[in-house]
């Protein structure tokens, strides 16, 4: 997308936004797919305001065009705004309003004509939902071909035996691919309720206004808006069963947030799996090899350290701090408006974006170069608990005791690999 020329378009609210609420060093201008939602939500309520006839022909041209133009080049310079400046997102709001006003022209106000019939309330959260589903959407399409890079290794590893662990102490023998499988299984069926969760990100308030009573927007608008909305965004977008619910609750970006947070920990919990089995190459597991994408430390020559499955756990992290407040931000909302909900969206965009472009580092830097030590595996099958395991499925767990009792644990593995323990 081509950069424009900085040449502010904004105007008086977006300069005290930036003086008097600027924070936390993140820029709305950080959240591309949010800004292009948002321009699409306005250009929304301009054809229905013009439907409506609230808004003539002139200024409803020169809006969308102004909001085309937006989606089609690269303004992010003109969104200087604090994301996290609070206020209910006024600032988030009024930045768009003047921006659309700059650009179209034609006498166009910010207020009276870009913001006719809405609030900031019902334009961020349509917004903010709309970006979010496609944020999404876009996880959804790295996940999945992860999946297949792990149920291919799964397979390649299969025929192979290790020793499984329990609590940090050998168990049985078990396929090498044991763990591979179990990561791409859970990955799979979080990744379908996800997809399945992401029609309830349609269902918004746009239309209603501030608190979901309608004040300030008129049935004629209303009539117009969800159908205008759709055409704009290709998205199936419909009214929530209560606007005053939607005006009050973030529980549909809690739930979202949760979803989020699990792919994240089954993706960190299976690269701790890797950096353990892949640790040596002397005294470690060794049962995996990874990809020397880079040198792993500035003090040890040729060490290849699990660089990429640190990064993975560092991003978990991430996204459990911001997880923590979007759910608190759910209990924070008070009376009629929650004045949190774009924090918490946010914060979830921030999510999203993170964990996609981890996965997909993990995928093509870590996970795809994986290979299997078939000798230390089959070495590790050979253990003496895997044999034990086997001659307790064959003679009973209470004449097993006995037989250890009677010689000790490593004389009754000697004399089991020997063929002279006492038959039972």
């Amino acid at each position: 997308m081509e950069a424009k020329p900085m040449i502010a378009l904004y105007g008086e609210q977006t300069r005290l936004t930036l003086e008097n609420m600027s924070f936390s060093g993140v820029r709305l201008a950080e959240f591309p797919s949010y800004l292009t939602a948002l321009a699409q939500v306005k250009k929304a309520c301009a054809i229905a305001n013009h439907r409506a006839g609230l808004l003539d022909d002139e200024k409803k041209e020169a809006i969308c065009q102004a909001c085309d133009e937006l989606l089609q080049h690269d303004y992010s310079e003109q969104f200087p705004v604090d994301a996290f400046h609070g206020g209910g997102g006024i600032g988030t709001n009024m930045n768009m309003n003047e921006v659309i006003a700059g650009l179209a022209g034609h006498g166009v106000q910010s207020v009276d004509d870009v913001n006719m019939s809405q609030s900031t309330s019902d334009v961020c959260h349509t917004a903010l939902r709309l970006c979010l589903s496609r944020e999404a959407g876009s996880l959804v399409k790295v996940i999945g071909p992860l999946i297949r890079t792990a149920e291919e290794k799964s397979e390649a590893f299969h025929p192979h035996p290790t020793i499984a662990r329990t609590c940090w102490q050998d168990g049985m023998s078990v396929p090498a691919d044991a763990v591979l499988k179990g990561f791409a299984d859970a990955l799979s069926e979080q990744l379908e309720l996800l997809e399945d969760y992401k029609d309830t990100l349609c269902k918004v308030n746009l239309g209603w206004t501030v608190i979901g009573s309608g004040t300030g927007a008129s049935d004629g608008y209303r009539r117009h808006i969800m159908e205008a909305l759709r055409e704009v965004t290709e998205h199936p977008f419909s009214w929530k069963k209560s606007a005053y619910q939607a005006a009050q609750y973030t529980e549909d970006l809690s739930v979202l947030s949760v979803y989020i947070r699990i792919i994240s920990s089954i993706l960190a919990k299976f690269a701790r799996d890797i950096r353990l089995l892949a640790s040596g190459p002397e005294t470690g597991l060794g049962e995996w090899r990874i990809p020397a994408v880079q040198a792993g430390s500035s003090f040890f020559p040729g060490k290849v350290n699990p660089v990429i499955a640190e990064m993975v756990i560092q991003c978990d992290m991430l996204i459990g701090g911001n997880d923590s407040v979007i759910q608190n931000v759910l209990a924070q909302g008070e009376v009629h408006l929650n004045v949190w909900e774009d924090m918490a969206g946010f914060l979830l965009v921030q999510n999203i974006m993170r964990l996609s472009k981890a996965a997909d580092l993990f995928h093509r830097n870590c996970v795809s170069g994986l290979e299997l030590n078939v000798e230390t595996g089959v070495g590790y099958s050979r253990a003496s608990i895997p044999l034990i395991v086997r001659y307790k499925e064959k003679y009973g767990y209470k004449k097993l005791a006995v037989q250890v009792k009677k010689y000790g644990f490593e004389e009754t593995v000697l004399r089991i690999r020997k063929g002279e323990l006492d038959q039972p």
